[in-house]
Order: structure tokens, then C-alpha cells, then sequence
């Protein structure tokens, strides 16, 4: 009973259907001929729910391994997904997660001595019998984590190579602006990777067994190189990772926004012209005027910048946010849409990319970008999944 009431309050609907659409689309591409695809379940999955979604992966062909930001999302996916494919973290691990990286078979990035170092202690101390598998992040150019391609570089490799309790599973690097109109830069960056790849085998005689670059953006675009693997992140949920892209791109186009987030109006009222609402008076009425309650806020993750100029759907039409979003609830202007009753549905994030109500949109009008519009709807909110195609 009290699911139901949740539910009502505010829902996300996942639809999983859609995000196999989307994986299926990526993986026959001309240019991805096949590569195998990691899902990106960082920040739960990008607000849509990591475990569900990592079970539901687990049996698709197309999908090879998970990519997660930390270690407590990797043990997350085993723990309670039960994934039995590769779990990869995508930025640095702390010292404190080493057993567990152990423990769990999840492969860290290294791009330190110390990380190595205390690594190598964890084997030896907890007597670990298989090396563990890691990925080393090369920075070509988005100045965030990763080793250098040069003699540094190189001498964390050969170090890396040395050890007995770690083995090199894994060279990538991220590309910082496949998402733009401008290519010439993420062509650098292939250029900067590829030179440093042939380096490795150069000067140790080994290959990488994976070697993966294409994010979202370059999977979409074909700017990058595919090479073993490629890393499916808010593509996979539906969303092009920037206009640019899907207006140059057309097959952005075809992606499906696999969530929707809807509530109820809890409470409707006629007011006079003259009546302030929300907070700080903003929003005052100018007429006689029909005011709904809708019980979501900001805690929720529905914007408070989103006050006074953004729209949702109810009974089909389109109804203004009426003054600011509070922490749970807000409230919005009916007037023009006839016998709005308390119950009826709200649509607040819409799974149609031609609404105008969807993420994509929202995030502009809230001055958010969409992966973080996403990413904020919280725990607090359940999540339905689906399996419509």
C-alpha cells in the first residue's frame, strides 16, 4: 500500500525495451562493425538504476562489461546485479577498496606508483592467488586522470608489467570534445593514443589485450577508433550526448529515451487575481486562476531553477510551473485546461524527444546539462521498468 502511494507521488518509469534499441543500434553501426559494447553504469546507471538495468544486460550478447566511477558501485553490481562480466571503475579507487577490488574481481584504473604499491601490499597481505586485472587511462587531452604519453608513461608501464599481483588489461583514454562540432581535436587525441599504443608494443613487445577510446559521442559520430571496445554511456539511456551531435548525426536521432518521470496533481483550487504563490511571491496570479499542487521538488531532483519557466503535461496539454519549486512539492497554472482534478497524472520529464518535455529540454531551461538532470533524480524516487520495444 504504501509502494503504491510512493509510486503516485512520483515515479520513473524505465523502459528496458528501449534500452536494448539503443545498444542494438550502436553495436550495427558500419563504422562500430560489432565492437563490443562496455555499458556505463556509473551514477546508477545515470539515474535510471544500475542494478536493474546491469541485470537485464547480463544476457545481452552486445554487452561485454560494466564501467562504474567507484568501488562501492562495483561491488553493488556483484553484490546485488549478481553480473558475472567484467566490472571495470572508470576513475580512481581509493586505497580503502583495495580487498574489495580483490574480493570481487572488479578492475580499477591505475595511472599511480602508489596506487601500485598498495595494490601489490593487498595481494600479498590477503594472499591472493590471482592477479588482479587493471586499466591504465592515458591522457591525450581531457586533463583529468591518466599517465602521460611519454617516457613517464612508458616507465609506469613497464613498472605495471613487473608486477606480481597485477596484470595490464587495459589502455584507454577519454575524449573530451567528440561531442562538438569541431573534430580536429578528438583526431588529435586517436593520433596522441595510437602513437603511444605502438610505443608499448615497441619498447616491451606487448599488446594491450583492450584498448577502448569511444565514448557516446564517438560512437554515435564514428570519430574515433573502436579497437575492442566501446564505452556506451547516456547513448545507451536514449540521449544524445550534445545537439551538435544529434543535429550532425542522424542515426542520434533514432535513440530512445528509455525513462519518464510522472507524478499526481495532489490538490487543486480556484484563486482570485492577485494571489501569490510558492515562496517569495514570485508567481503572482493575474486573473482568476485554477492552481494545482504537483508533490515533487527539488529534493526529488526536479530543478529548483526549473521556478516560473518550465512547463509539464497534464491531460495532454502543457500547464506553467506557478512561482518556485519548493523542496517537495510545486505547484502549477491550469487555468486553460478544463476539469483538472485532484489525481490526474503529471508528466515532468516526457520519454518523447518531440514534447519538449524531455530531459534534454529541461536541462537547457534549468540551465542544467541533461546528464546531470538525470543523474540527480534520487533514491527517493521508485523506479518501474518495463519491457515495451
Amino acid at each position: 500500500m504504501i509502494e503504491t502511494e510512493t509510486q503516485n507521488r512520483v515515479c520513473a518509469t524505465v523502459n528496458l525495451g528501449a534500452i536494448r534499441h539503443n545498444l542494438d543500434l550502436m553495436y550495427h553501426l558500419d563504422h562500430i562493425h560489432k565492437t563490443p559494447l562496455c555499458a556505463v553504469l556509473k551514477a546508477d546507471a545515470y539515474g535510471h538504476g544500475a542494478v536493474p538495468i546491469a541485470r537485464m544486460l547480463e544476457k545481452e550478447d552486445t554487452v561485454c562489461a560494466y564501467a562504474v566511477a567507484t568501488a562501492r558501485e562495483g561491488v553493488e553490481l556483484r553484490e546485488k546485479a549478481h553480473v558475472k562480466k567484467p566490472v571495470m571503475i572508470l576513475g580512481y579507487a581509493f586505497p580503502e577498496s583495495d580487498e574489495a577490488l580483490f574480493a570481487h574481481d572488479i578492475e580499477p584504473s591505475v595511472f599511480r606508483e602508489d596506487t601500485l604499491r598498495s595494490l601489490e601490499d593487498t595481494a600479498k597481505r590477503t594472499g591472493a592467488v590471482k592477479k588482479l586485472r587493471v586499466h591504465v587511462p592515458l591522457d591525450t587531452g581531457m586533463g583529468r586522470i591518466g599517465i602521460t604519453d611519454d617516457d613517464r608513461g612508458i616507465a609506469f608501464i613497464k613498472r605495471l608489467l613487473q608486477s606480481d599481483a597485477l596484470e595490464l588489461h587495459g589502455l584507454f583514454t577519454h575524449f573530451s570534445s567528440a561531442d562538438e562540432t569541431d573534430d580536429a581535436f578528438t583526431a588529435e587525441q586517436c593520433r596522441r593514443f595510437d602513437a603511444f599504443v605502438k610505443r608499448i608494443h615497441s619498447e616491451t613487445g606487448v599488446s594491450v589485450p583492450v584498448l577502448h577510446t569511444d565514448n557516446s559521442a564517438a560512437i554515435l559520430s564514428g570519430r574515433g577508433a573502436p579497437y575492442d571496445m566501446v564505452r556506451a554511456g547516456i547513448a545507451m539511456y536514449g540521449l544524445s550526448p550534445s545537439e551538435e551531435i544529434r543535429s550532425l548525426f542522424p542515426r542520434a536521432t533514432q535513440l530512445r529515451p528509455a525513462l519518464k518521470l510522472t507524478s499526481h496533481i495532489s490538490f487543486v483550487k480556484e484563486v482570485p487575481a492577485g494571489t501569490p504563490v510558492s515562496y517569495g511571491r514570485t508567481f503572482v496570479t493575474t486573473r482568476p486562476s485554477v492552481i494545482a499542487t504537483v508533490p515533487v521538488g527539488y529534493a526529488d531532483g526536479y530543478p529548483r531553477q526549473l521556478s516560473s519557466v518550465a512547463h509539464v503535461i497534464v491531460r495532454g496539454r502543457k500547464a506553467p510551473v506557478a512561482g518556485r519549486v519548493c523542496m517537495d512539492q510545486f505547484m502549477i497554472d491550469v487555468t486553460e485546461i478544463a476539469d483538472v482534478r485532484e489525481g490526474d497524472e503529471v508528466i515532468l520529464i516526457s520519454d518523447e524527444p518531440s514534447s519538449g518535455q524531455d530531459a534534454v529540454s529541461l536541462g537547457r531551461l534549468s540551465g542544467r546539462f541533461h546528464y546531470e538532470l538525470l543523474c540527480c533524480i534520487n533514491k527517493r524516487v521508485p523506479r518501474i521498468y518495463t519491457d515495451g520495444e
